[in-house]
C-alpha cells in the first residue's frame, strides 16, 4: 500500500474561496443516513480534495465542534482509496444535533462515497447506451 494512501496531504484538502464557491454553485448536494449532507463536483484535475463543515449552530462549543470535523476527516482518510473518479470535490456538512460515534461517521462517510461512485457509474451509462 502506498504511504501517500494513508495520509491527508494540503494538496487533498479544499480550500479557497473559488474552488468552495464553484462548488457549491456546480456541485451536486445529497445526504445519507447517519446525519451527514455533502456537495460534490467531479473536476477532473487528478486530485480528489474534501473539506468538512460543522454548523456552530448545532454545536456551539468549538471542542465538540473540532471533534466532529476530526472524525469526519480521519474517517475520509481511511476510505479515500475507495473513491473513484479522474478527481472529486467533495463538502461534508455535519447536519444532526447529536455528537455521533466515530464507528457511525465511518459508516456515513463510506455512504457518501458509494453514492458519489454510484452517480458516477449512472453518468457514464447514459452517456454510453
Amino acid at each position: 500500500m502506498d504511504s501517500r494512501q494513508e495520509t491527508l496531504p494540503k494538496e487533498e484538502r479544499l480550500h479557497g474561496k473559488n474552488d468552495i464557491s464553484g462548488l457549491l454553485a456546480r456541485g451536486r448536494f445529497g445526504d445519507v443516513p447517519g446525519g451527514i449532507r455533502y456537495c460534490f463536483l467531479e473536476t477532473g484535475n487528478g486530485i480528489n480534495r474534501m473539506m468538512v463543515s460543522v454548523p456552530k449552530k448545532n454545536f456551539k462549543r468549538a471542542v465538540k465542534r473540532n471533534l466532529l470535523k476530526r472524525r469526519i476527516r480521519e474517517s475520509y482518510r481511511r476510505q479515500k482509496r475507495d473513491l473513484e473518479g479522474p478527481g472529486t470535490d467533495i463538502l461534508f456538512i455535519y447536519s444532526t444535533k447529536e455528537a455521533l460515534t466515530y464507528q457511525e461517521i465511518f459508516t456515513a462517510v463510506g455512504k457518501v462515497i458509494d453514492k458519489i461512485n454510484g452517480y458516477g457509474h449512472r453518468k457514464a451509462e447514459k452517456v454510453h447506451p
